[in-house]
């Protein structure tokens, strides 16, 4: 269960390398996108799209929003930025680019059901966020 990096250059059938995993400390914007992709199916949705679907490669539009995202709520400058699932995450995603930045979005599976964006929600992917390996 890791994020896999291929190798640049190396021989045809060499095996990506795993990345290390590691907690960003709770960023108001980063656990604001939380919140916002599990209260908003279709922004969530746009995140998660796959190109072709049911795979684990990113559609361009997907990459697209995610850096943008990313980059205007956290005031980063990253080049590209990836949002995956925990579902992707468990199974070895591996990183389509070499300057990819990904980052895993906690499962709402957690959350009490019935819940409606609050306040609350945002500790709640803030504590999601320290517990979920690369977890925004």
């Amino acid at each position: 269960m890791a994020i896999k990096k291929p190798i640049p250059g190396a021989a045809a059938g060499t095996p990506p390398v795993t990345m290390p995993a590691f907690s960003f400390a709770p960023n108001d914007g980063l656990a604001a996108l939380i919140v916002d992709a599990w209260g908003n199916k279709a922004f969530r949705d746009q995140l998660l799209e796959r190109n072709p679907p049911n795979s684990m490669v990113p559609s361009a539009a997907a990459v697209q929003l995610a850096t943008l995202s990313v980059n205007e709520r956290c005031g980063f400058n990253l080049k590209r930025a990836v949002v995956i699932s925990e579902k992707e995450h468990d199974s070895d995603y591996i990183m389509q680019d070499p300057d990819e930045v990904v980052f895993v979005l906690p499962n709402d599976t957690r959350l009490k059901t019935g819940f409606s964006p609050s306040s609350s929600l945002i500790e709640t992917a803030r504590v999601l966020m320290a517990c979920t390996p690369n977890g925004i």
